[in-house]
């Protein structure tokens, strides 16, 4: 497999932006920072509207609003200690990646967020792609110490795509 993202696009206003060249190089970026092989994992990427999102939403999280980005994990990867990093996935193979998750992205609400922030779309997308792949990866931001290793690591990524501090 030579990419580890399929990308799903529901909302032909994504294709402005090439949301699936964006989310092959989020993960591929989230991936080579934490040592994984990218040929090893997959992610799908949903490409929708603040509708699905929000139905989305309210099915998994019981919030019937629309948000940037949601994200679901295959497996439960978070660490016990607070500020300490996730366990490692475990990979699968070039011809049988291990899925890592599913993302979701509204396409009404980053456009405003990005408008708002003063940020080109393409930067703030880049950034909730990193989001949401470390999601998967078991980083989490509910606690401080949490909060701050992904927000530092988000960072960092972005820093190698030429994207700068969102924070």
């Amino acid at each position: 497999m030579d990419d580890p993202v399929e990308a799903v696009v529901e909302d032909d206003r994504w294709n402005g932006i090439d949301i699936e060249e964006l989310a092959r190089a989020a993960c591929r970026a989230v991936f080579a920072d934490r040592g994984l092989a990218p040929n090893d994992f997959g992610v799908a990427v949903l490409a929708a509207d603040d509708a699905r999102v929000a139905a989305l939403n309210a099915d998994f999280r019981g919030k019937p609003t629309a948000t940037n980005v949601l994200s679901w994990p295959e497996t439960a990867l978070q660490p016990e200690g607070e500020g300490d990093l996730p366990a490692e996935p475990r990979p699968g193979t070039p011809g049988d990646p291990a899925h890592l998750g599913d993302i979701a992205l509204a396409w009404e609400t980053c456009m405003c967020e990005a408008a708002e922030a003063g940020r080109p779309l393409r930067d703030h997308v880049l950034h909730l792609l990193v989001h949401g792949c470390l999601h998967l990866l078991g980083y989490d931001h509910e606690r401080d110490g949490d909060a701050a290793l992904m927000e530092g690591t988000e960072v960092r990524i972005l820093a190698t795509l030429g994207v700068p501090d969102p924070y």
